[in-house]
């Protein structure tokens, strides 16, 4: 391992990177709140501000993605449908297979300058989760309880309120509903069966009713479904706590842009391209297993420097303060104290074990 690797595996920097994510995080939701102010005076000034707000907290996910761990995404996709991205409102389809392709979906929005307004499909009790799911509440983020029978008027009515959403936004899906795994894809695929859909090997069967609902109340406002469909290299499998601990992975993300105009309106008739679209995505899936790339000409979107920026701001702003009072604890002279310092670098610095 090399002084670097050695470096970004210390409890210490990833205690660094907590801090500064919650403080930072705890201060942007309490201005946040004080937005609401805003709300019956000018919606639209509050939603731009909560936009780059929810930025600050977001984009600091996505630079221990892309800075931090300098995992690479080559994105394979038509040129000629590629000046659109970022351009546009879009349905973002991923599927749910890895620990952070959710992560890979954000720098997907990062790379193309939508993050901020970027929107998910969430469970309700996530809305209670402070920064995050705080920060969602504040960004009109779509939240569900994945019992349907309450969720069609609910989300529906969410959905509906982004119509007239003043920024550029990705609507991220996991159709799926859940991450994969072999036990899950054993009852999803004797569901499938029970139902006379045709068998998925690398992928769950899709949750159709709220695509289909997703698509249609954003009709007219969305402009196409983005189709993405993601893997490693070298059969790696990612997770948060290696990307902490700055380790580089090599992902390929193969982008359809498929007008909206294509997705039937009728419900029964979106729910069977739904799973048409997945038949297409295992095609896909299986095709990669065999040759390592998917279709479609290769491109690697700039990183952009904010989320850098960003997180040195906070850092500046936080750390300061932080280690200066460090320092008067270390020189207050208590044994306690210098013992607790001693302990704390020892935690963090443990030996290497190479």
């Amino acid at each position: 391992m090399d002084l670097v690797g050695l470096l970004k595996s210390q409890f210490l920097c990833h205690l660094v990177f907590c801090y500064v994510f919650i403080a930072s995080g705890l201060i942007v939701n309490t201005i946040q709140l004080l937005t609401l102010l805003l709300w019956p005076i000018n919606k639209q000034l509050f939603r731009k501000i909560n936009c780059r707000l929810s930025y600050c907290i977001s984009s600091q996910l996505v630079l221990l993605l892309e800075w931090w761990s300098g995992t690479e995404c080559v994105i394979y996709t038509d040129p000629q449908a590629y000046p659109k991205y970022g351009k546009e409102n879009a349905i973002v389809v991923l599927n749910h297979k890895f620990e952070i392709d959710f992560l890979c979906g954000w720098s997907l929005a990062e790379r193309f300058g939508v993050l901020g307004g970027s929107k998910v499909l969430a469970k309700k009790e996530l809305a209670y989760v402070p920064i995050i799911g705080w920060m969602w509440y504040f960004t009109e983020m779509v939240f569900c309880t994945r019992k349907w029978e309450q969720d069609r008027k609910t989300v529906s009515k969410s959905l509906l309120h982004l119509r007239d959403y003043p920024e550029k936004y990705f609507f991220l899906i996991h159709c799926e509903g859940t991450r994969f795994t072999e036990k899950k894809h054993q009852i999803s695929m004797q569901v499938a069966q029970a139902k006379g859909l045709p068998s998925l090997k690398h992928h769950l069967l899709p949750r159709t009713k709220g695509f289909a609902v997703t698509v249609r109340s954003l009709r007219n406002v969305v402009s196409a479904v983005y189709d993405c469909t993601l893997n490693f290299r070298n059969n790696e499998n990612p997770t948060l706590l290696g990307v902490l601990n700055g380790k580089k992975y090599h992902a390929d993300l193969y982008v359809r842009r498929i007008p909206l105009e294509e997705v039937p309106e009728d419900e029964a008739e979106c729910s069977a391209w739904l799973h048409k679209l997945y038949q297409e995505k295992d095609a896909f899936q299986e095709e990669y297993a065999r040759t390592g790339t998917f279709p479609e000409t290769p491109m690697v979107p700039p990183r952009r420097p904010w989320t850098l920026v960003n997180w040195l701001f906070w850092a500046s702003l936080l750390l300061y303060p932080f280690f200066r009072f460090l320092v008067n604890m270390v020189s207050s002279g208590s044994s306690l104290t210098l013992a607790g310092v001693v302990l704390l670098f020892f935690v963090g610095c443990p030996p290497s074990k190479d």
